[in-house]
C-alpha cells in the first residue's frame, strides 16, 4: 500500500535532483555472487525507464551506495547517471559533498533509500522515499512509501510521482505516443 505524507506533493514539486540507493531500491536487495566471487545485480527495466523519464523532464539523477560494484557503474553509465558515489561508509557526508558538487539545495533533493543506513540522507533531503519493504524505523521518517517492490518498479513509481507533481509526466510520456 502506498503512503503519502500530507506535504508529499508540495515536496515533490520542488525536486530538481533525485538520488537513489542501489541495494534494496534499484535492486530487490538480494546479493548474488558468481563463481569467481564477482557481485551480480539484477535491475528492472521499469526503474531504469523511470530514471530516463526524470532526465527527459529536466530532473537530474544520482546514486549514493554504501557498496561498490562494477554492475552499478555499468548501469549508471547505461542510464546516463553521471553523479555516482559508491563505497559511501558515511552517507551523510557523501550527500553533503554531492549537494556542493552539483550545487543543489536540500529542499530540492529527493532520496530513495530502504534501510537505517539511509536515514542520514532521508532525514535531510527535501523529499524522502522508500520501497514498501523498508523497516518501520525508515517508513516512519519518509514522505512517500511506494506500493511497488524494491527492484520491481518502486523507483519508477517515485519517478512518475515527482513528474506528475511537477506537471511534466504527460508531456514526457507524450513523446512515446506519437
Amino acid at each position: 500500500m502506498q503512503f503519502l505524507a500530507s506535504d508529499a506533493l508540495a515536496r515533490a514539486r520542488r525536486v530538481r535532483l533525485v538520488i537513489f540507493d542501489v541495494d534494496g531500491v534499484l535492486t530487490d536487495g538480494r546479493l548474488w555472487y558468481g563463481p569467481g566471487g564477482e557481485e551480480l545485480k539484477a535491475f528492472h527495466a521499469f526503474d531504469g525507464h523511470g530514471i530516463h523519464l526524470l532526465r527527459m523532464g529536466g530532473i537530474d539523477t544520482a546514486i549514493i551506495s554504501g557498496r561498490e560494484s562494477q554492475a552499478v557503474e555499468e548501469r549508471a553509465r547505461e542510464l546516463g547517471i553521471v553523479h555516482v558515489v559508491q563505497g559511501a561508509s558515511d552517507k551523510r557526508r557523501a550527500f553533503e559533498r554531492m549537494l556542493r558538487k552539483v550545487r543543489a539545495k536540500r529542499a530540492a533533493t529527493a532520496y530513495m533509500g530502504d534501510d537505517v543506513v539511509d536515514l542520514p540522507i532521508l532525514t535531510r533531503c527535501g523529499f524522502a522515499c522508500a520501497p514498501h519493504e523498508a523497516p518501520e524505523d525508515v517508513r516512519r521518517r519518509v514522505h512517500y512509501i511506494a506500493s511497488a517492490s524494491a527492484g520491481h518498479g518502486a523507483a519508477r513509481e517515485v519517478c512518475e510521482f515527482i513528474l506528475e507533481a511537477q506537471g511534466k509526466l504527460e508531456r514526457v510520456l507524450a513523446r512515446f505516443r506519437k
